[in-house]
């Protein structure tokens, strides 16, 4: 009997089958422990399914414990001997593409990383952090032995509110400022202590997808908000501020994820008249302010806020240090106390050593070399990218900052089709169904130009356009 023999092409759940098959030959001994398996193209074609099926069963067995990724070479049989709680069965999720997370894409073994919005690590200066943390531990000997307070390092949030008040129109304190593991940390905090099930929460539409997910997980009632290359529509966003009495605006106006748009300043104004008029708290997720390609952007939102209805949230890990996690959040006392709390609950602090690290590279003038140097090479890369699609008909607004292009692809061809044919070519985009609280937008992609070089992005768009 054949392999494909043993499934059954007319079940709507046959990645399960195909898990199942696996399993039996791993448990048999077909495949040993730590021996390679078949490629998905290769599993594919034995058992006569398509390759994003077999993409699933995998994805499968690696939540499920049963096997690993080396990157860049495939899947490898997970060995008996490893901790019990890496072997557990959980649940997955039954559609790839409609109900995956984020990091499930990144997790595609892939050489030409267009799903990661972060930057390539040879563009940050991690010869100088290597050298700079003798330092810091010269400067703070017992850093190791001690916990950072809870709100954060005092001297990290002085110099924070400082910079705040000089660079972007920032009136606040250092009691203002909480310091958090990153920006998703601050999102899934503010969550914690606003969002009740069945709340109203404006959302943009497209956006940053783990805050969708952040909040859905605690049950609240997402309504989309367009953002487009000029902003919002004010008047849409007023009649669902007066129809819906939401909760809280989530925000992501600077060089926004997935888009690139930037919300212009005037606009700015309107959103703080409106969340004061209808008593709606607007969230904003700054953490693409400082790559910009051109022109500074807008001041943030909350520099307009005299009466505490915009919280802000900062984050420097994505260009300077992503293994350190460093975010701020500026908001009124009398959330802070309630953000404090939970915060004491997550971790009861950010890491002072990391705190302390990203301290003093902050206010070294090192790091606006650094930032210019920066800007100059993502740029570039961007130009790369850009280059290569010119002349596909497709459509996007070309960014002035950020890390990503946001195409619409006008293509019927299905998703997961497409997919799965670019993972056959080592190539992982992000669907913009993915970044759509309503899990539609299915002709739009994003493809980020920060994480691989410019060689290696000619190379990966010539092989992604050629699969059209």
């Amino acid at each position: 009997m054949k392999p494909s023999d043993l499934i059954t092409k007319n079940s709507s759940r046959l990645f399960e089958q195909i898990y199942d098959h696996m399993m039996n030959r791993i448990e048999r001994g077909d495949w040993k422990e730590n021996e390679k398996l078949p490629s998905i193209r290769a599993l594919a074609e034995e058992l006569n399914v398509h390759r994003l099926t077999v993409f699933k069963a995998y994805q499968l067995l690696k939540q499920n414990g049963k096997v690993y990724v080396r990157d860049k070479s495939g899947y490898y049989v997970m060995p008996e001997n490893k901790p019990l709680f890496q072997r557990l069965d959980y649940p997955i999720l039954s559609s790839y593409v409609q109900k995956s997370h984020l990091s499930e894409i990144h997790g595609i073994p892939a050489t030409y990383q267009f799903s990661q919005a972060l930057i390539d690590p040879t563009l940050l200066p991690n010869y100088y952090f290597s050298e700079y943390v003798k330092k810091v531990f010269d400067l703070y000997p017992k850093v190791l032995g001690t916990y950072s307070s809870v709100q954060g390092d005092e001297e990290l949030r002085e110099s924070l509110a400082c910079y705040f008040s000089v660079h972007e129109g920032i009136q606040a304190t250092s009691d203002d400022l909480l310091i958090t593991t990153g920006a998703q940390q601050a999102i899934d905090l503010i969550a914690k202590v606003l969002i009740k099930p069945q709340d109203v929460i404006l959302i943009e539409r497209p956006t940053y997808s783990a805050a969708i997910d952040i909040f859905r997980q605690q049950g609240g009632r997402m309504i989309p908000v367009e953002i487009h290359p000029d902003g919002y529509c004010l008047e849409q966003v007023e009649l669902s501020m007066k129809h819906y009495r939401p909760r809280l605006f989530y925000l992501n106006p600077t060089f926004h994820n997935p888009t690139g748009y930037t919300v212009p300043q005037e606009q700015r104004k309107q959103l703080v008249d409106l969340a004061e008029r209808y008593q709606c708290l607007l969230v904003e997720d700054d953490s693409y302010r400082d790559i910009y390609f051109g022109e500074e952007p807008p001041l943030p939102i909350y520099s307009f806020d005299t009466d505490g209805w915009v919280m802000y949230v900062r984050s420097f890990s994505k260009y300077i240090a992503p293994g350190l996690r460093i975010s701020a959040v500026v908001t009124n006392p009398s959330l802070m106390k309630h953000l404090l709390t939970a915060k004491s609950l997550a971790d009861n602090g950010t890491p002072l050593l990391n705190q302390k690290i990203f301290l003093h590279y902050f206010k070294s003038e090192r790091l606006r070399k650094h930032l210019e140097k920066l800007r100059i090479a993502l740029n570039i890369r961007k130009d790369v990218m850009e280059e290569e699609l010119r002349e596909t008909g497709w459509e996007w607004l070309s960014p002035k900052g950020g890390l990503n292009l946001w195409i619409n692809l006008k293509n019927k061809e299905s998703m997961e089709e497409l997919l799965a044919k670019s993972i056959e070519q080592s190539i992982s985009f992000v669907p913009g169904s993915i970044f759509d609280p309503n899990r539609e937008l299915e002709s739009w992609i994003r493809l980020s130009f920060s994480y691989i070089n410019e060689k290696q992005i000619r190379e990966g768009m010539k092989r992604f356009v050629n699969l059209f």
